[in-house]
């Protein structure tokens, strides 16, 4: 690669010599050559703070000389060099910022910190929020590690950096290395975009990339820690190298061994590899006994939605209004029996799953538990057409537009009947299908009311697609296989993105349809409770109010008691005119406005393709209106609210 000339401190001659000793190294003599340059060049600063007649000396910018004359001249410094060890030289500056919407990449950040810090590297941490854009160009060594949201978009934390960096403004960034950490849902398009971007522009703008980015699906750990671990070996090569300065430059670099290829032999150790039992999380669930679980819904309606509330009596993880709740589920029984009965296997043959003991299990027992059945994405699909030995199914998904429409809502069991496999075995799962990700639920009540219990709001999932019906993994499994005295697998997720405050100057507006009502139950339950009593506006929305109107009690007493100032409706179904949400905030624009300059903030729960959007474009129109601002202005001011956490989304 050309070095970019406006930035080079090196005449013509030194950087044409520098472009072409580059282009003669691999990937590892690079590195070996930049540990060597930094030793010297600390080895210089080390010389010059402890000489006060070398003060006045300049540093030289000559490394015009050959391989062989560097050579020379290292060894000509051996006698003293021989004394440098790792821990007599400058550490490492390393600078990791995260990216995260829901806190997994947040979680991951801080692990890597507490690795790099064990290991005496000179490590910074940053919430990208925090990290001022500019300073990028300065860092030494970065690393990225980022979620995607929306469709495709990076986290709300991370968008500053985001557009510097793909803005007019932005620095050269040679002389940066870096390395990326993208973490996504394959069940989801763009998967891991927002870390794709920010791998490709930082790549662009000139940085060295150190590592290939490395993308992560829902269940990362495993992944993050393969890319930790490699990352941190990296690293401490290069302090090794710039803490010795008697090695000599091989041209070959038969001394440095920088595995790339190998993952598997990459031993992973986890920073917790003890969880304490009485800390629970995905890997170490709470089994939580079911209390109670009903139909909110009248029976005449056209849904299903269910309250479940569960004793958390033994479990000493604590919750708030916003924060989430993790159930495993478990596939549907009639569906894993109907995948082994077209596979012809036997439900009892043993097969692995991939964990970290790859823990061998029967065929039933790992399609049950274990592996994700009823979707499908573009890697599945291309994953069976190399497995199942199906001429059919290996011409088609050459085919990307075939792919994609394929997939939409099929899943395993049309997979396996549509393109019969010749040669699938059950010890091939692991290769084949990801593991099962856990639900997650917005929780519905208080902790400080409910201090034993947690409860959820879960809709119920059913329909009919390519000539069957199908069924939501879990929410059926609540509302079909789980009676009151059942015990589920549960974890609490904490979710800093969805914070209430709690103080009495902030007046808060709730924008929630269907389910979206949860955490503003748990909300309200808290206020009654502690006897807050800020100014709050729920705006509620489903299909009939007859059937539909969840919670309708409570919330009439929490409006009656003062809890609750201003409750606006909208049921779509109850008049031809179909009302929603966002039509109830556009009829009280006036009102909306008022609270917001008057610094309320602004929550929504619920869909997220269509009722959150419509929320949005509502919330556009009435600062346009009543604000007088542009098109531009109004998107601006909702990017501060964003940013401010003013504007806070709970959507799915």
């Amino acid at each position: 690669m050309e070095p970019n000339t406006n930035y080079s401190p090196l005449d013509e001659t030194q950087r044409k010599l520098l472009d072409e000793l580059i282009n003669t190294l691999t990937p590892e003599q690079q590195y070996w050559v930049s540990g060597y340059l930094m030793g010297q060049s600390q080895r210089a600063q080390n010389e010059a703070t402890a000489s006060p007649e070398s003060e006045d000396q300049p540093v030289s910018n000559d490394i015009s000389a050959s391989t062989s004359d560097v050579a020379t001249q290292e060894e000509t410094s051996s006698s003293e060099s021989e004394s440098v060890s790792a821990s007599d030289a400058e550490p490492l500056d390393v600078t990791i910022l995260f990216g995260t919407e829901t806190g997994n990449a947040e979680f991951v950040a801080e692990q890597f910190y507490d690795k790099l810090k064990a290991e005496n590297f000179n490590v910074s941490l940053y919430d990208m929020d925090d990290f001022k854009p500019a300073d990028l160009a300065e860092q030494q060594y970065v690393f990225v590690i980022c979620s995607t949201q929306g469709v495709g978009e990076p986290p709300i934390n991370a968008l500053d950096l985001y557009e510097y960096l793909h803005s007019d403004d932005a620095p050269s960034l040679e002389g940066v290395n870096f390395s990326v950490l993208a973490l996504g849902d394959q069940d989801f398009a763009n998967f891991c975009q927002a870390g794709k971007d920010f791998d490709h522009i930082i790549g662009e703008l000139g940085a060295h990339r150190m590592k290939a980015r490395v993308d992560c699906d829902f269940d990362y750990e495993e992944t993050a820690n393969q890319w930790m671990t490699e990352v941190l070996e990296l690293l401490t090569q290069i302090q090794n190298d710039a803490s010795s300065s008697s090695k000599t430059i091989d041209s070959t670099a038969e001394e440095v061994t920088l595995d790339f290829e190998d993952e598997a032999d990459t031993t992973i150790t986890e920073s917790n590899t003890t969880t304490p039992s009485e800390y629970y999380t995905k890997a170490n669930p709470f089994q939580a006994k079911v209390l109670t679980n009903f139909n909110l819904c009248g029976s005449q309606a056209e849904k299903e939605v269910r309250h479940i509330e569960l004793e958390i009596e033994d479990n000493d993880n604590t919750y708030e209004p916003g924060d989430i709740l993790g159930v495993i589920p478990e596939n549907d029984p009639v569906l894993v029996a109907n995948i082994i009965q077209t596979l012809g296997w036997d439900a009892q043959a043993d097969t692995e799953i991939s964990d970290a003991n790859d823990t061998t299990v029967n065929v039933k027992d790992a399609l049950t538990h274990h592996f994700e059945i009823t979707k499908l994405n573009p890697n599945l699909v291309e994953t069976a057409a190399t497995l199942f030995g199906n001429d059919t199914l290996t011409a088609k998904v050459a085919d990307q537009d075939w792919l994609n429409d394929y997939i939409e809502g099929r899943d395993f069991l049309d997979l396996v009947t549509d393109f019969p496999p010749r040669t699938l075995e059950p010890k091939q799962l692991t290769d084949l299908l990801r593991k099962l990700p856990p639900r997650e639920y917005s929780i519905a009540s208080s902790n400080k009311l409910n201090t034993d219990e947690v409860h959820i709001t879960v809709s119920t999932v059913r329909y009919q697609a390519h000539g069957r019906d199908r069924k939501g993994v879990c929410s059926v499994q609540l509302a079909e296989r789980t009676e009151p005295g059942d015990t589920l697998p549960i974890y609490f997720r904490k979710n800093k993105n969805f914070k209430f405050p709690f103080d009495a100057s902030t007046p808060v507006i709730m924008v929630g349809a269907g389910t979206g009502i949860a955490p503003f139950r748990a909300y309200l339950q808290e206020c009654m409770h502690v006897g807050y009593s800020g100014d709050n506006w729920l705006i509620f929305g489903n299909q009939y109010r007859n059937h539909d109107y969840l919670y309708q009690e409570e919330i009439e007493d929490m409006q009656d008691q003062g809890f609750l100032n201003r409750l606006d409706l909208a049921f779509s179904r109850d008049s031809e005119h179909k009302v929603y949400v966002q039509d109830r905030l556009l009829e009280n624009s006036e009102t909306v406005y008022d609270w917001l300059t008057n610094g309320a903030c602004f929550f929504v729960c619920g869909d997220k393709e269509k009722m959150a959007q419509g929320v949005s474009e509502a919330l556009h129109q009435i600062l346009v209106k009543e604000g007088d601002l542009s098109d531009e202005e109004a998107d601006h001011y909702l990017k501060k609210m964003l940013k401010e956490r003013r504007y806070q989304r709970d959507v799915y």
